[in-house]
């Protein structure tokens, strides 16, 4: 199992460095000078050959955890994440509790009242949720909670109430999906032969739900979770633009104007780091959902020892 997730977080290292090349080489290659700006060549180096820039750019990550300074304002890219990445990840948070605590269970329950009233309800509401943009749900909301009922303040994080609008506008087409996916997840486990014979033992159908039919839903409602988190963190930086959050989405959409490559670039780079983070939370919990898994894992590592044995007896 340790070994199973040291190899995990071993495939990160390659994953980041392809992001960070990626990265370097797209905002290298773009249209205009970020000489226009206040930085001066001899400060960041911008007259060394293209291979010799991206090899000091990944040194400086690796050795010093160094993105470089901002173009525009002089400061420490990595200075400047601190501050405004907790931010955008406590948004996200919230915006994944939010889409597991109801389409979790409006999703079961959709699936045990299929065709009800209270099931086409809900396949709608989630289907229209699905179809709308966040940045167009987002002003629909702004414009009717915030303009016209004046329930909620428009702008910033200053109270409780600020972070409603936000965490619902940032996940709200997540949750919609996963309402969806736990709805046909759900049915094709219900229909199965094993919840017919604990149906017939007398079971009741709470237990059935819990015990058998939840269980095995996990494994495809915990790899939808996972790949709902690119989704919620994307969602998060359009509404923290559109609500003034002094957060990632501002920072980004600044250095996009400002043609401020540094910090597009380490922005990128820490939510990428982010996302391979969930992606290995996502792995490792795999293994404590199904058994099956844990001991194929098990089972893995004694064939291994056991080779290596018969190699030193040989």
């Amino acid at each position: 199992m340790i070994k199973y997730i040291i190899k995990r977080i071993l495939w990160v290292i390659p994953v980041m460095i392809g992001v960070i090349v990626i990265v370097y080489t797209i905002s290298y290659n773009l249209p205009g000078s970020p000489m226009t700006t206040r930085a001066r060549v001899g400060d960041v180096g911008l007259d060394a050959p293209y291979i010799v820039q991206l090899g000091n750019y990944i040194w400086r990550i690796i050795t010093r955890l160094d993105l470089g300074r901002s173009y525009a304002s002089g400061f420490r890219v990595a200075e400047e994440l601190a501050t405004r990445l907790p931010v955008t990840f406590k948004l996200s948070l919230l915006g994944i509790l939010l889409m597991l605590s109801i389409g979790l269970p409006c999703g079961m329950v959709s699936a045990l009242k299929q065709y009800s009233a209270l099931d086409i309800t809900l396949t709608s509401i989630s289907l229209i949720l699905a179809a709308i943009p966040s940045f167009v749900l987002a002003l629909l909301c702004a414009i009717l909670f915030c303009v016209v009922l004046r329930w909620l303040p428009v702008r910033g994080l200053n109270e409780w109430r600020a972070w409603i609008l936000p965490v619902f506008c940032s996940s709200v087409g997540s949750l919609a999906v996963y309402l969806r996916m736990t709805r046909t997840t759900m049915l094709e486990v219900i229909r199965q032969d094993y919840i017919t014979t604990a149906r017939a033992k007398g079971l009741k159908e709470n237990v059935v739900v819990r015990k058998h039919a939840l269980k095995n839903c996990l494994i495809p409602l915990t790899t939808i979770a996972g790949l709902s988190v690119a989704n919620i963190f994307a969602g998060s930086i359009i509404v923290e633009t559109l609500f003034s959050i002094n957060g990632m989405g501002v920072y980004i959409m600044s250095g996009v104007l400002a043609r401020d490559y540094p910090a597009i670039n380490g922005a990128v780079i820490a939510m990428s780091l982010l996302i391979c983070v969930v992606n290995l939370v996502v792995d490792v919990a795999y293994a404590f959902i199904d058994p099956r898994i844990r001991v194929q894992l098990v089972s893995g590592s004694k064939k291994e020892k056991t080779r290596k044995n018969k190699a030193i007896q040989f």
